[in-house]
């Protein structure tokens, strides 16, 4: 039964979408997180999921308000999230090239407050490893003046930074990982 339950195990491995993650670097000014994880949908699925159905798949519980998210994917537009009157830019679009990259500038949730910035990039592109998948990276270059430095903080935000990816991946392929 072991043996069924470990072959069983190894098969859901390959099959399920897990974000790859990595913390880079760490220095006295910032820090350089990435995050990879492979799908099986297409470069312009994955786009399309990431820019037009964000509301859908961001974690709730990484919002100020357990609001609606929006990206508009052109050059200034905007990463928002709105609840009623209450509204928050995360993040502003500063580069697009569709279906391969999306830039992003700004500070994620309480990064913003600490008054933290960095370039997000969100880029997509077909897997050589696997025909009819796309490998999704997503690689957040933060810097700015922290109290305490960088080495508690960037695990933490490099962990984030996963569980993000890892919905959206899971958003793309319902039903894998369960």
């Amino acid at each position: 039964m072991k043996a069924v339950a470990g072959i069983f195990f190894i098969f859901i491995l390959f099959l399920a979408p897990i974000a790859n993650a990595g913390l880079e670097s760490v220095a006295d000014n910032g820090f350089v997180v990435t995050n990879m994880v492979t799908v099986n949908a297409t470069p312009e699925q994955s786009w399309h999921a990431l820019t037009d159905n964000v509301d859908e798949w961001w974690p709730k519980d990484h919002s100020w308000w357990n609001g609606t998210f929006s990206i508009t994917a052109t050059a200034g537009g905007c990463f928002c999230e709105t609840r009623d009157a209450r509204s928050a830019e995360h993040m502003r679009v500063v580069f697009v090239d569709p279906v391969k990259t999306l830039r992003m500038t700004g500070g994620l949730g309480p990064l913003q407050g600490m008054g933290m910035y960095g370039a997000l990039d969100w880029q997509f592109g077909e897997s050589k490893d696997v025909p009819g998948t796309t490998t999704i990276t997503l690689r957040y270059h933060v810097h700015g003046y922290a109290d305490s430095g960088y080495t508690e903080l960037a695990p933490i935000v490099d962990h984030v930074q996963g569980l993000q990816l890892q919905a959206l991946a899971d958003f793309l392929q319902p039903g894998e990982t369960d």
